[in-house]
């Protein structure tokens, strides 16, 4: 059960280890984890001391528990290398968030964290039925986002062929699918749609690519997105997980041969659900918030972190690891509608679930007087764009408000507009939500 087992066609050791050796292993590296942190971090020492627990304190798995979670407030306090754990000389690379709601969150890499992140990359795209004889289009963003940079060296440690596109330039990406013949795309699941609308304009099927698996993430996204994706591309639509501040891409990935949630790489990260009022730890099979821990990190240790994504954590198929559920919200980007919880998913799953609507869609709240004002903005799909009268589309959108109301508790104003006239997001994640409420 080495950290270090390389990559290749066959299963790693720990990929099939029992629980119980899974779990030896986790509690060695999580007292290595906490006591690496302590030492080398003041932010932790303060902390944890404040706090009364010391690493000595962890016994057991469930002693995690006594320890203060960590946030992006965290990051954000000691901004810019203030949760560093190492040296800067032995730094080798730096990536931040976009900083879009505040000061971006700066993370960093040693040779051996580079090493584990390509690993791990290379372990969730065999899971996701990738070899070292396919051709990847990696369009995730390269730059200071995880998710290019994540992608291609894992690609790479894996021995596949890797085109390292980024994202945009749609035109560009179908000539690249059709000249260089790729077998497997990664990319933002709406931004793959918005690739199929592009194929439909230029006369190409979707269906009649070289493409057979995508492996997407960096956004929530439903099961009615996948079989859409599915249906539309001929593929085998994968599911990958991750976030900066735990690594990027590839802390959990869906296996082809089940398809049923991200199985977590629990070697290298310890997961928990927690009550995300309480704090509380929640059991297996509970919903809540997603939290991790990092085992083997050295550069930027990141204990107890609260993702914000809400999930649940299910036993293990296809692997001995644990799987999370599909990742159905977040409890920060929870919208409250006159009272209502509103999470952006429970309205994709309504709009996929009709056979006339795409997965661009675009929720925009607003205020009339004092009642809060819910507008639904959702485009036919495309290929049925020219063949859906005005008429046609008023009556769908009656249909889905309905839905919406009966299903999700909530009055809204559905608007079914033509293809290419819902705001989209080229690079990285689509924008699903802008609130014009006063603050």
């Amino acid at each position: 059960m080495s950290a270090n087992n390389s990559p290749g066609n066959g299963l790693e050791s720990i990929e099939k280890a029992s629980r119980e050796e899974l779990q030896a292993l986790q509690l060695q590296r999580m007292k290595w984890s906490l006591r690496h942190a302590y030492d080398n971090v003041p932010h932790y020492r303060k902390k944890y001391d404040a706090a009364g627990v010391h690493p000595d304190d962890l016994k057991t798995l469930a002693d995690l528990a006594k320890f203060p979670f960590t946030t992006k407030l965290d990051l954000r306090d000691t901004y810019p290398y203030g949760m560093f754990a190492t040296p800067m000389r032995d730094v080798v690379r730096i990536h931040a968030s976009s900083g879009t709601t505040g000061k971006p969150t700066v993370v960093a890499y040693t040779k051996n964290d580079i090493a584990m992140w390509a690993g791990l990359m290379a372990r969730s795209l065999r899971a996701a039925g990738c070899s070292a004889d396919d051709i990847i289009l990696n369009s995730y963003g390269y730059g200071l986002f995880t998710g290019g940079l994540g992608a291609h060296y894992g690609g790479e440690a894996l021995g596949a062929t890797v085109i390292p596109m980024s994202g945009g330039q749609t035109e560009k990406q179908v000539q690249l699918i059709q000249d260089f013949k790729p077998t497997v795309i990664m990319a933002t699941p709406s931004y793959v749609l918005t690739i199929a609308d592009e194929m439909i304009k230029q006369g190409i099927n979707p269906r009649e690519t070289s493409l057979r698996v995508g492996v997407f993430g960096a956004e929530p996204w439903t099961n009615e997105m996948r079989r859409e994706i599915e249906e539309r591309l001929n593929i085998d639509a994968i599911d990958i997980y991750g976030l900066s501040e735990v690594m990027g891409p590839g802390v959990s990935c869906e296996c082809i041969e089940t398809k049923d949630g991200p199985h977590i790489w629990e070697d290298h990260f310890y997961p928990e659900i927690i009550n995300p009022e309480t704090g509380e730890v929640l059991p297996d099979g509970e919903i809540g918030e997603l939290v991790f821990t990092s085992l083997s990190k050295e550069a930027l240790p990141i204990l107890r972190y609260r993702t914000r994504d809400l999930t649940r954590l299910l036993p293990g198929t296809a692997r001995p690891m644990r799987r999370m559920e599909k990742i159905t919200g977040r409890s920060d980007d929870m919208l409250i509608i006159r009272g209502v919880n509103v999470f952006p998913t429970q309205i994709e799953e309504i709009l996929l679930k009709n056979p006339n609507l795409c997965a661009q869609y675009q929720l925009q709240v607003s205020r009339e007087g004092h009642l809060d004002k819910l507008d639904v903005y959702v485009e036919v799909r495309s290929d049925l764009s020219n063949s859906v009268s005005e008429a046609q589309r008023t009556e769908i959108g009656a249909s889905v408000q309905h839905q919406i109301k009966v299903l999700v508790g909530v009055t809204a104003d559905v608007h079914v507009v033509e293809t290419d006239k819902v705001e989209r997001t080229l690079v990285g994640k689509a924008r699903r939500v802008i609130d014009r409420r006063p603050k």
